[in-house]
């Protein structure tokens, strides 16, 4: 049985596809990310959303893509869990952030699994 936590001690990193194939998907992706996060701090957690720390900075003073990456590969390794959010197949960036985050042994819960979902929700809950 874990013992029961204070609420806000846990950062989540928020991972899923930012880029898309026009804006619209970009800042579909931005919303989604968004709108798990928000749950994510509803549950008690320190919610991190990459999506939204460099939103539409691509090409800004010529920075390549890969830098925005590897800032937020970076910023995973001082986060305690690690969300991947629906269509996670088709980014190579959020694959990269799950690979880095079992690296680290992060544990890794996935929104499409309900189980995984619940078990965020009750976290902090006592066994």
């Amino acid at each position: 049985m874990r013992p029961k936590e204070e609420r806000w001690t846990k950062r989540v990193y928020v991972a899923g596809p930012y880029r898309g194939d026009c804006e619209y998907r970009v800042k579909q992706n931005i919303r989604a990310a968004e709108d798990v996060g928000i749950k994510l701090w509803y549950y008690g957690f320190v919610a991190i959303i990459p999506h939204m720390n460099t939103a539409f900075f691509g090409g800004a003073y010529n920075i390549p893509d890969e830098i925005w990456l590897k800032g937020d590969l970076i910023i995973l390794e001082v986060c305690d869990i690690l969300v991947v959010l629906p269509g996670w197949q088709q980014s190579g960036g959020t694959q990269r952030e799950i690979e880095r985050a079992k690296e680290l042994g992060i544990p890794i819960y996935y929104w499409t699994n309900e189980q995984d979902k619940l078990a965020l929700c009750y976290y902090y809950e006592e066994d």
